[in-house]
C-alpha cells in the first residue's frame, strides 16, 4: 500500500503544487544543497553533495551523439527512508538513510549494489507536524574525505566512520551543549571537509554554531556562534586572498575564515519561517544567493586592508528559488525557479538579466547539474530530464522515468552510472557511453 501511495504521489506531483506557508514548510527537507570547495576525492568520484567540486558539474563528461530511448537499470536495493544523496568513491557507493528508529550508513559495491558494511545507531526523533509528509530520514548528504565518511543525522548527530570498514572513529550528538540539536524542520545542511577539518552548522533554532572539527579526532577547532543553522550547505572559496566558508545561516548570508572561524562579512537575509535553503553559488567574482519568495541577488566581496565588504552587484525578482540550487556555467546560471509551479531558467551571471524561461509545472523541486553541453534535472516526480544548451535557452533532448516514488535526494553520477535515491530504494542506472566516465 505504501508503495502505491508513493507512486500516486509522484503522478500527482506532476499536476499540482502545494500552496500556503505550512504546506511549503513540508517541502523544506529537500534542501540538502551544497557547492563550492574542491572535492576531497579524485575528479571522477562523486564524494560529496553536488559532485567532486561541490558545484553541480559532472567532471569529464562527453555528450553522447544520441541519447537512447531508455536507460538500463543495473541494480536496485532497499536502503531506507531519507533525502540524503548517495556518494560514489572508486568501486564503492555510500548511502545514509533511516530504518525504523535507527540511522544507517552503508557501503555498497558500485557494480552490484551488494552491501559491504553498515553502521547503525539509535536516532529517536519527533518531527514537526508540517514536515511529517517527508518522513524522518536524514536529509544531509555525507562527505567522504581522506578515507573517512562523515554523516550528519536528522537530529544533528555527527559521525566519522572508517570508509573501508565502517568502524565509528568518533560521534557527537550535541545534546549537552544545545537545548535543540537541529533546526525546526530537522537537519538538512551537509557538512564540508577542508584541509583536515570537517565543518558543520550544529545546534538548533536561534542557538547554534558553525563549527570546525578536527577530521581525525572530532575535537572542536573553532566555533562561530552568531546565528542558528539554516537548511542550506556551505561552500569553500578563496576571496580577498582568504579561504572562507560561505553559507546561509538562519537569518544571514556570510563568510567565515576557514582557519580561524572569524566572521569576515555578513548580510541580513530571511525567508518565511526561516527557511534559508539554497546553497550559495560561486560564479567568477560573484556569489549568488536566493531564497523562497525573495529576489535572487549577486554579491561581490572585497577586502580593503583589514576591513571586508559585501556589495550587491545585481538583484532580480524575475527568478526566485526555494530549495533547488542552480548551476553556474561560464557566463550563464541555469536552475529551476519556484515560479509557475517549477520553471527552468537561464540568467546572465554578470547582470542578473533573465535570458530564458521554460514552460513551468515541473514540480516542487529539481536537482540541477551540468554535463558538458547538457544540463540535467532530476525532478521530485522521478523524471530525469536532459536539456541541450541552445544559445541562452535549454532544449529538451531526452526524458527518463527513473523511480517509482518521489526523488527528493540529489543523484550521484560517475564512471558511466547515475545513482537515484527515491523514497526507500537506491538504484543504479547506466549512462550513455562517455557521459560520467573518468578521463
Amino acid at each position: 500500500m505504501r508503495r502505491q501511495v508513493a507512486a500516486a504521489w509522484v503522478r500527482g506531483e506532476r499536476r499540482r503544487r502545494a500552496d500556503g506557508p505550512r504546506a511549503r514548510a513540508i517541502l523544506l527537507w529537500a534542501s540538502v544543497s551544497l557547492l563550492g570547495v574542491p572535492g576531497p576525492g579524485p575528479a571522477q568520484d562523486w564524494p560529496q553533495w553536488r559532485g567532486p567540486n561541490r558545484d553541480g558539474r559532472l567532471v569529464g563528461s562527453v555528450a553522447p551523439a544520441r541519447w537512447p530511448a531508455t536507460l538500463k537499470r543495473a541494480w536496485k536495493v532497499e536502503v531506507g527512508i531519507g533525502h540524503s544523496s548517495p556518494l560514489i568513491v572508486g568501486d564503492a557507493v555510500y548511502v545514509f538513510a533511516r530504518q525504523g528508529e535507527n540511522e544507517v550508513a552503508r557501503r555498497l559495491a558500485a557494480a552490484t549494489g551488494k552491501e559491504i558494511w553498515r553502521d547503525s545507531y539509535p536516532a529517536p526523533y519527533e518531527m514537526n507536524p508540517a514536515a511529517r509528509g517527508h518522513g524522518k530520514g536524514p536529509k544531509s548528504t555525507p562527505v567522504y574525505a581522506d578515507g573517512n565518511l562523515y554523516t550528519l543525522g536528522i537530529s544533528g548527530v555527527l559521525s566519522c566512520l572508517d570508509a573501508q570498514t565502517g568502524k565509528a572513529r568518533w560521534r557527537h550528538d550535541f545534546a549537552s551543549r544545545y537545548k535543540q540539536t537541529s533546526p525546526v524542520f530537522g537537519t538538512a545542511m551537509s557538512p564540508v571537509a577542508d584541509r583536515g577539518l570537517v565543518i558543520a552548522h550544529v545546534g538548533g533554532e536561534n542557538d547554534g554554531a558553525l563549527t570546525a572539527f578536527d577530521a581525525k579526532t572530532g575535537a572542536t577547532r573553532w566555533r562561530w556562534a552568531g546565528d542558528g543553522p539554516a537548511y542550506a550547505s556551505p561552500i569553500v572559496v578563496t576571496l580577498g586572498g582568504v579561504r572562507q566558508i560561505v553559507t546561509q545561516t538562519q537569518r544571514r548570508c556570510l563568510g567565515v575564515a576557514v582557519d580561524t572561524g572569524t566572521l569576515l562579512w555578513s548580510l541580513p537575509f530571511t525567508t518565511s519561517y526561516d527557511q534559508n535553503s539554497v546553497t550559495p553559488v560561486a560564479a567568477g567574482d560573484r556569489l549568488i544567493f536566493a531564497g523562497m519568495r525573495q529576489p535572487t541577488f549577486a554579491v561581490r566581496v572585497r577586502k580593503n586592508g583589514a576591513a571586508w565588504s559585501a556589495e550587491k552587484v545585481w538583484e532580480t525578482r524575475d527568478v526566485t528559488m526555494y530549495m533547488s540550487t542552480p548551476v553556474a556555467s561560464g557566463t550563464r546560471l541555469y536552475g529551476m525557479s519556484e515560479r509557475r509551479s517549477g520553471q527552468m531558467f537561464c540568467l546572465d551571471v554578470a547582470t542578473g538579466k533573465l535570458l530564458w524561461n521554460g514552460e513551468g509545472r515541473m514540480g516542487d523541486n529539481a536537482s540541477i547539474w551540468e554535463a558538458g553541453p547538457n544540463v540535467l534535472a532530476l525532478t521530485t516526480g522521478a523524471d530525469l530530464i536532459v536539456y541541450r544548451k541552445a544559445g541562452d535557452a535549454l532544449a529538451e533532448a531526452a526524458r527518463y522515468e527513473v523511480a517509482d516514488s518521489a526523488t527528493w535526494a540529489s543523484p550521484a553520477a560517475s564512471r558511466g552510472r547515475i545513482l537515484v535515491k527515491d523514497e526507500t530504494t537506491l538504484a543504479s542506472w547506466n549512462l550513455p557511453a562517455s557521459l560520467g566516465s573518468a578521463r
